[in-house]
């Protein structure tokens, strides 16, 4: 199928299909383009050997050295990943899904949200009743409360 990318066997063992962004899936047929294969190892070592996790861990370090980036580790580039789409507003479950985590406990480990997010969450409330209700109504309950706080008090 176009757009979707077949894991035969997944770091859990199991069989996976990742959908991809445009982006990935023209660079993937770019890939595909030069080396005439519709299937096997997209990536290889120059010597066209399959491209071993270690070798392409190494290969990242070398060009993170390269462009300066201190504190930078392979596994970060999953993280970020799974934080953008939850700060975008994608839904757990779907972030659960594209990780390939079993059960949503395994994401919530990479789903920080952002102050802004978080901002956004309760903004949301400001478009189920008009402002100026909700504002009256809150102000009335502090001032109720602080009035009979005082009459407590004076007793």
């Amino acid at each position: 199928a176009r757009g979707i990318l077949m894991v035969m066997k997944s770091k859990n063992g199991t069989r996976r299909t990742i959908p991809l962004n445009a982006t990935v899936y023209e660079l993937l047929a770019a890939k595909q383009a030069t080396t005439g294969a519709l299937r096997g190892p997209v990536f290889t070592t120059p010597r066209g050997n399959e491209l071993q996790v270690r070798y392409l861990v190494r290969e990242f370090c070398e060009a993170r050295d390269r462009a300066g980036i201190p504190d930078f580790r392979f596994h970060d580039m999953r993280h970020t990943f799974a934080t953008r789409l939850v700060q975008r507003g994608v839904d757990l479950y779907k972030v659960q899904r594209l990780l390939g985590h079993k059960t949503s406990l395994m994401t919530q480990r990479y789903a920080h949200h952002s102050p802004e997010s978080l901002r956004d969450g309760v903004n949301v409330l400001d478009e189920l009743q008009p402002q100026r209700v909700s504002t009256n109504l809150a102000q009335g309950a502090v001032l109720s409360g602080v009035a009979r706080a005082s009459t407590l008090a004076s007793s």
